[in-house]
Protein backbone atom coordinates (compact mmCIF):
# COMPACT_ATOMS: atom_id res chain seq x y z
CA UNK A 1 0.00 0.00 0.00
CA UNK A 2 2.79 2.36 1.26
CA UNK A 3 4.86 1.23 -2.33
CA UNK A 4 1.39 2.42 -4.07
CA UNK A 5 1.20 5.32 -2.76
CA UNK A 6 4.84 6.78 -3.11
CA UNK A 7 4.58 5.62 -6.99
CA UNK A 8 1.03 7.58 -7.25
CA UNK A 9 2.96 10.74 -5.65
CA UNK A 10 5.52 10.23 -7.98
CA UNK A 11 3.36 10.10 -11.23
CA UNK A 12 1.76 13.26 -9.71
CA UNK A 13 5.11 15.29 -9.44
CA UNK A 14 6.29 14.19 -12.64
CA UNK A 15 3.01 15.22 -14.62
CA UNK A 16 3.21 18.48 -12.47
CA UNK A 17 7.26 18.89 -13.29
CA UNK A 18 5.76 17.97 -17.14
CA UNK A 19 3.21 20.85 -17.02
CA UNK A 20 5.04 23.17 -15.78
CA UNK A 21 7.88 22.73 -18.51
CA UNK A 22 4.99 22.25 -21.10
CA UNK A 23 3.91 26.06 -20.01
CA UNK A 24 7.61 27.36 -19.77
CA UNK A 25 7.86 26.06 -23.41
CA UNK A 26 5.20 27.81 -24.78
CA UNK A 27 5.89 31.17 -23.25
CA UNK A 28 9.17 30.67 -24.39
CA UNK A 29 7.72 30.77 -27.62
CA UNK A 30 5.34 33.20 -27.45
CA UNK A 31 8.41 35.73 -26.38
CA UNK A 32 10.30 34.39 -29.22
CA UNK A 33 7.39 35.02 -31.67
CA UNK A 34 7.25 38.37 -30.18
CA UNK A 35 10.63 39.63 -30.45
CA UNK A 36 11.00 38.54 -34.22
CA UNK A 37 7.93 41.09 -34.31
CA UNK A 38 9.67 43.82 -32.22
CA UNK A 39 12.85 43.48 -34.48
CA UNK A 40 10.91 43.62 -37.68
CA UNK A 41 9.24 47.14 -36.38
CA UNK A 42 12.66 47.95 -34.68
CA UNK A 43 14.12 47.59 -38.36
CA UNK A 44 11.05 49.97 -40.14
CA UNK A 45 10.93 52.34 -37.20
CA UNK A 46 14.59 52.87 -37.73
CA UNK A 47 14.46 53.23 -41.54
CA UNK A 48 11.43 56.04 -41.22
CA UNK A 49 13.27 58.17 -38.39
CA UNK A 50 16.52 57.96 -40.13
CA UNK A 51 14.69 59.00 -43.31
CA UNK A 52 13.30 62.07 -42.29
CA UNK A 53 15.62 64.61 -43.15
CA UNK A 54 15.22 63.28 -46.87
CA UNK A 55 11.12 63.32 -46.85
CA UNK A 56 11.36 66.84 -45.76
CA UNK A 57 14.13 67.85 -48.15
CA UNK A 58 12.35 65.74 -51.46
CA UNK A 59 9.56 64.49 -50.57
CA UNK A 60 7.25 62.32 -52.33
CA UNK A 61 9.16 63.54 -55.41
CA UNK A 62 11.85 61.21 -54.18
CA UNK A 63 9.92 58.26 -55.52
CA UNK A 64 9.58 59.07 -58.97
CA UNK A 65 12.76 61.62 -59.45
CA UNK A 66 14.96 59.92 -62.64
CA UNK A 67 17.59 62.00 -61.78
CA UNK A 68 20.64 61.21 -58.85
CA UNK A 69 23.03 63.75 -58.82
CA UNK A 70 24.66 63.89 -55.11
CA UNK A 71 27.19 66.62 -56.07
CA UNK A 72 23.94 69.78 -56.82
CA UNK A 73 21.86 67.73 -53.64
CA UNK A 74 19.33 65.79 -56.20
CA UNK A 75 18.12 62.52 -55.07
CA UNK A 76 15.36 60.35 -57.42
CA UNK A 77 15.05 56.80 -56.60
CA UNK A 78 13.25 55.57 -59.95
CA UNK A 79 16.17 54.64 -61.70
CA UNK A 80 17.26 52.26 -58.71
CA UNK A 81 13.74 50.87 -58.23
CA UNK A 82 13.13 50.17 -61.75
CA UNK A 83 15.86 48.28 -61.77
CA UNK A 84 15.69 46.27 -59.01
CA UNK A 85 12.50 45.02 -60.24
CA UNK A 86 13.61 44.32 -63.92
CA UNK A 87 16.71 42.34 -62.49
CA UNK A 88 14.57 40.52 -60.05
CA UNK A 89 11.80 39.61 -62.02
CA UNK A 90 13.83 38.74 -65.59
CA UNK A 91 15.73 36.25 -63.04
CA UNK A 92 12.48 35.13 -61.84
CA UNK A 93 11.41 34.66 -65.29
CA UNK A 94 14.53 32.32 -66.18
CA UNK A 95 14.70 30.68 -63.05
CA UNK A 96 11.42 28.89 -62.96
CA UNK A 97 11.40 26.60 -65.97
CA UNK A 98 14.63 25.17 -64.56
CA UNK A 99 13.61 25.25 -60.97
CA UNK A 100 10.35 23.21 -61.70
CA UNK A 101 12.14 21.38 -63.58
CA UNK A 102 14.57 20.20 -60.77
CA UNK A 103 12.48 20.12 -58.34
CA UNK A 104 9.71 17.55 -60.80
CA UNK A 105 12.80 15.20 -61.58
CA UNK A 106 13.93 14.80 -58.02
CA UNK A 107 10.57 14.47 -56.33
CA UNK A 108 9.00 12.54 -58.98
CA UNK A 109 11.34 10.51 -61.29
CA UNK A 110 14.12 9.76 -59.33
CA UNK A 111 13.32 10.57 -55.78
CA UNK A 112 16.33 7.98 -54.42
CA UNK A 113 19.69 7.16 -55.00
CA UNK A 114 22.93 8.31 -55.28
CA UNK A 115 22.57 10.20 -58.33
CA UNK A 116 19.33 11.74 -57.01
CA UNK A 117 21.69 12.80 -53.48
CA UNK A 118 24.25 13.70 -55.65
CA UNK A 119 22.37 16.37 -57.53
CA UNK A 120 20.48 17.32 -54.57
CA UNK A 121 23.41 18.25 -52.25
CA UNK A 122 25.16 20.25 -55.66
CA UNK A 123 21.86 22.40 -55.76
CA UNK A 124 21.88 22.89 -52.38
CA UNK A 125 25.70 23.92 -52.74
CA UNK A 126 24.56 26.66 -55.19
CA UNK A 127 22.91 28.75 -52.21
CA UNK A 128 25.89 28.11 -50.43
CA UNK A 129 28.27 29.89 -52.67
CA UNK A 130 29.20 33.43 -51.39
CA UNK A 131 27.95 35.79 -53.73
CA UNK A 132 31.29 37.85 -54.55
CA UNK A 133 32.21 34.39 -55.81
CA UNK A 134 28.83 34.60 -58.30
CA UNK A 135 30.34 38.07 -59.13
CA UNK A 136 34.00 36.92 -59.94
CA UNK A 137 32.56 34.03 -62.13
CA UNK A 138 30.14 37.06 -63.80
CA UNK A 139 32.63 38.89 -64.90
CA UNK A 140 35.06 36.41 -66.15
CA UNK A 141 32.47 33.91 -68.11
CA UNK A 142 29.19 35.55 -68.18
CA UNK A 143 29.80 39.19 -69.29
CA UNK A 144 31.89 37.98 -72.39
CA UNK A 145 29.54 35.46 -73.44
CA UNK A 146 26.61 38.39 -72.83
CA UNK A 147 28.82 41.06 -74.86
CA UNK A 148 29.15 38.52 -77.81
CA UNK A 149 25.45 37.67 -77.63
CA UNK A 150 24.44 41.85 -78.13
CA UNK A 151 27.31 41.84 -80.62
CA UNK A 152 24.84 39.39 -82.77
CA UNK A 153 21.93 41.24 -81.60
CA UNK A 154 22.84 44.29 -82.83
CA UNK A 155 22.96 46.21 -79.66
CA UNK A 156 25.95 48.18 -77.80
CA UNK A 157 28.03 45.58 -76.13
CA UNK A 158 28.35 46.45 -73.02
CA UNK A 159 28.27 43.00 -71.58
CA UNK A 160 27.19 44.22 -68.08
CA UNK A 161 23.83 45.44 -67.37
CA UNK A 162 20.34 44.13 -66.71
CA UNK A 163 20.74 41.27 -68.49
CA UNK A 164 24.12 40.07 -67.38
CA UNK A 165 22.85 40.48 -63.56
CA UNK A 166 19.60 38.85 -63.75
CA UNK A 167 21.45 35.92 -65.15
CA UNK A 168 23.28 35.68 -62.27
CA UNK A 169 20.24 36.14 -59.98
CA UNK A 170 18.75 33.56 -61.55
CA UNK A 171 21.34 30.88 -61.07
CA UNK A 172 21.56 31.84 -57.58
CA UNK A 173 17.40 32.20 -56.74
CA UNK A 174 17.01 28.37 -58.68
CA UNK A 175 17.96 26.27 -55.14
CA UNK A 176 15.07 28.31 -53.19
CA UNK A 177 12.30 26.79 -55.66
CA UNK A 178 14.26 23.59 -56.58
CA UNK A 179 14.25 22.81 -52.82
CA UNK A 180 10.91 23.73 -51.80
CA UNK A 181 9.16 22.33 -54.71
CA UNK A 182 10.90 18.82 -54.53
CA UNK A 183 9.88 17.94 -50.81
CA UNK A 184 6.21 19.45 -52.04
CA UNK A 185 5.98 17.18 -54.58
CA UNK A 186 7.36 14.58 -52.36
CA UNK A 187 4.42 15.17 -50.15
CA UNK A 188 1.87 14.20 -53.03
CA UNK A 189 -0.35 11.22 -50.97
CA UNK A 190 0.83 7.94 -53.33
CA UNK A 191 -3.31 7.46 -53.67
CA UNK A 192 -3.77 9.99 -55.71
CA UNK A 193 -0.96 8.93 -57.86
CA UNK A 194 -1.84 5.56 -58.06
CA UNK A 195 -5.63 6.16 -58.86
CA UNK A 196 -4.19 8.25 -61.91
CA UNK A 197 -2.42 5.31 -63.48
CA UNK A 198 -4.93 2.96 -62.85
CA UNK A 199 -7.10 4.75 -65.10
CA UNK A 200 -4.50 4.97 -67.61
CA UNK A 201 -2.79 8.21 -67.38
CA UNK A 202 1.02 8.65 -68.29
CA UNK A 203 3.41 9.96 -65.95
CA UNK A 204 3.06 13.33 -67.86
CA UNK A 205 -0.34 13.48 -67.47
CA UNK A 206 -0.37 12.52 -63.16
CA UNK A 207 2.53 15.74 -62.70
CA UNK A 208 -0.18 17.88 -64.91
CA UNK A 209 -3.29 16.66 -63.60
CA UNK A 210 -2.52 15.58 -59.86
CA UNK A 211 1.00 16.46 -58.72
CA UNK A 212 0.78 20.03 -60.03
CA UNK A 213 -2.30 20.90 -58.74
CA UNK A 214 -1.65 19.40 -55.50
CA UNK A 215 1.69 21.28 -54.60
CA UNK A 216 0.41 24.57 -56.36
CA UNK A 217 0.35 26.56 -53.07
CA UNK A 218 4.02 25.28 -52.08
CA UNK A 219 5.44 26.13 -55.86
CA UNK A 220 4.03 29.36 -55.77
CA UNK A 221 5.92 29.43 -52.20
CA UNK A 222 9.12 28.54 -53.65
CA UNK A 223 8.84 31.36 -56.03
CA UNK A 224 8.11 34.23 -53.78
CA UNK A 225 10.91 33.17 -51.94
CA UNK A 226 13.49 33.06 -54.58
CA UNK A 227 11.68 37.15 -55.42
CA UNK A 228 12.63 37.51 -52.30
CA UNK A 229 16.05 36.28 -52.51
CA UNK A 230 16.37 38.48 -55.52
CA UNK A 231 15.13 41.68 -54.38
CA UNK A 232 17.95 41.72 -51.33
CA UNK A 233 20.48 40.56 -53.56
CA UNK A 234 23.64 43.42 -53.66
CA UNK A 235 27.49 41.85 -54.18
CA UNK A 236 26.98 39.88 -57.48
CA UNK A 237 24.23 42.33 -58.74
CA UNK A 238 26.85 45.14 -58.40
CA UNK A 239 29.80 43.74 -59.71
CA UNK A 240 28.13 43.12 -63.33
CA UNK A 241 24.80 45.24 -63.36
CA UNK A 242 27.16 48.75 -64.65
CA UNK A 243 26.36 50.81 -61.36
CA UNK A 244 25.14 53.70 -63.80
CA UNK A 245 22.48 56.09 -62.33
CA UNK A 246 20.69 56.48 -65.64
CA UNK A 247 17.51 55.10 -66.61
CA UNK A 248 18.33 51.72 -68.58
CA UNK A 249 16.88 51.84 -71.83
CA UNK A 250 16.35 48.33 -72.76
CA UNK A 251 17.20 44.51 -70.41
CA UNK A 252 21.15 45.11 -72.38
CA UNK A 253 21.67 48.26 -70.45
CA UNK A 254 23.59 49.16 -67.76
CA UNK A 255 21.63 50.16 -64.22
CA UNK A 256 22.02 49.91 -60.72
CA UNK A 257 19.48 48.57 -58.11
CA UNK A 258 18.54 49.90 -54.59
CA UNK A 259 20.94 47.82 -52.72
CA UNK A 260 23.61 48.62 -54.74
CA UNK A 261 23.43 52.01 -55.08
CA UNK A 262 23.62 51.85 -50.88
CA UNK A 263 26.25 49.44 -50.44
CA UNK A 264 28.42 51.48 -53.59
CA UNK A 265 27.67 55.02 -51.73
CA UNK A 266 26.90 54.84 -48.28
CA UNK A 267 30.68 55.82 -47.29
CA UNK A 268 31.09 58.44 -49.26
CA UNK A 269 27.37 60.10 -47.71
CA UNK A 270 29.19 63.49 -46.73
CA UNK A 271 26.04 65.06 -45.66
CA UNK A 272 22.67 64.58 -43.78
CA UNK A 273 20.51 64.57 -46.75
CA UNK A 274 22.94 62.64 -48.62
CA UNK A 275 23.06 59.73 -46.22
CA UNK A 276 18.99 60.15 -45.42
CA UNK A 277 18.52 59.53 -49.07
CA UNK A 278 20.67 56.65 -49.57
CA UNK A 279 18.65 54.84 -46.19
CA UNK A 280 15.21 56.29 -47.75
CA UNK A 281 16.38 53.59 -50.64
CA UNK A 282 16.26 51.01 -47.79
CA UNK A 283 12.99 51.99 -46.65
CA UNK A 284 11.70 51.60 -49.82
CA UNK A 285 13.31 47.95 -51.14
CA UNK A 286 12.06 47.32 -47.25
CA UNK A 287 8.51 48.48 -48.35
CA UNK A 288 8.13 46.87 -52.19
CA UNK A 289 9.60 43.35 -50.26
CA UNK A 290 6.78 43.53 -47.83
CA UNK A 291 4.20 44.50 -50.63
CA UNK A 292 5.32 41.77 -52.46
CA UNK A 293 5.44 39.01 -50.19
CA UNK A 294 2.02 40.32 -48.87
CA UNK A 295 0.48 40.06 -52.71
CA UNK A 296 1.70 36.89 -52.73
CA UNK A 297 0.77 35.39 -49.57
CA UNK A 298 -2.85 36.20 -50.65
CA UNK A 299 -2.49 34.58 -54.17
CA UNK A 300 -0.91 31.56 -52.19
CA UNK A 301 -4.48 31.69 -49.53
CA UNK A 302 -6.21 32.19 -53.24
CA UNK A 303 -4.53 28.82 -54.37
CA UNK A 304 -5.12 26.84 -50.75
CA UNK A 305 -8.79 27.77 -50.88
CA UNK A 306 -9.62 26.32 -54.49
Amino acid sequence: MIEDETWGSKRVNRSHGQIRAEALFKRSLVIIGFSMLVLVLGILLTLIIESIPSLKHLGVKYLWGKTWDPVNNVYGAFPFLLGTLLTSFLALIISIPFSFAIAIYLGEYNPKGWLSNFLKNTVELIAAVPSVIYGFWGLIVLVPMVRALETKLGVLPYGIGIFTAALILAIMIIPYAASLGREMIRLVPSPLKEAAYSLGATRFEVIRNVVLPYTRSGLFAGILLSLGRALGETMAVTMVIGNTSLIPTSIFAPGNTMASVIANEFTEADHTVYLSALIELGLVLFIVTVIINMAGKRIIKRFTNE
